[in-house]
């Protein structure tokens, strides 16, 4: 009985609001790193309803701070005059160490940083951040050759578990 409210309590604290499923197959993830995210009242909000989205948003380094480009929050409903703009610039909270650990390694050829999934943990907006570098043609082919075997694969073993 324990584990049950143990691991609903686990799911309770994590909430998972929007993913970038294209990033996987766009670039190679290098690694990942947890941010907070600064939010008005009315982006939370929109946040907690589902309506994110993630695709063609980047971060970047300005100035020592970390901010968060183009990801669209759709306007909240029920939000009136001080409702948020929904594609504006957010402030990505990351200790300054790793800022300046992040400035070096985007200076790399080819490297940047990609938005992977928002969600809440413990009630805080969070963002998945990867350290990405941009996949080939090639290597867009290779992973699909590969996801294609797998299945075929995996459809003949559940064929012969049948029969």
């Amino acid at each position: 009985m324990a584990e049950k409210t143990r691991a609903a309590a686990a799911k309770a604290d994590f909430e998972r609001v929007a993913q970038n499923r294209k990033a996987r197959h766009l670039y190679h993830i290098l690694e990942t790193l947890e941010a907070g995210l600064v939010l008005s009242g009315t982006e939370v909000k929109s946040l907690r309803a589902g309506k994110a989205n993630l695709a063609d948003s980047y971060a970047m380094v300005d100035r020592g701070e970390l901010w968060l480009m183009n990801l669209h929050i759709s306007p909240y409903e029920q939000g009136n005059q001080f409702n948020h703009e929904p594609k504006r610039k957010r402030k990505l909270l990351v200790h300054q160490k790793e800022i300046r650990r992040l400035i070096g390694k985007t200076r790399e050829k080819g490297l940047t940083l990609v938005p992977l999934s928002i969600y809440f943990k413990k009630g805080w907006a969070k963002v998945e951040l990867a350290l990405a570098k941009g996949k080939k043609s090639y290597d867009k082919r290779d992973d699909i050759a590969k996801r294609d075997s797998d299945r075929e694969i995996a459809r003949a073993m559940s064929r012969k578990r049948r029969a």
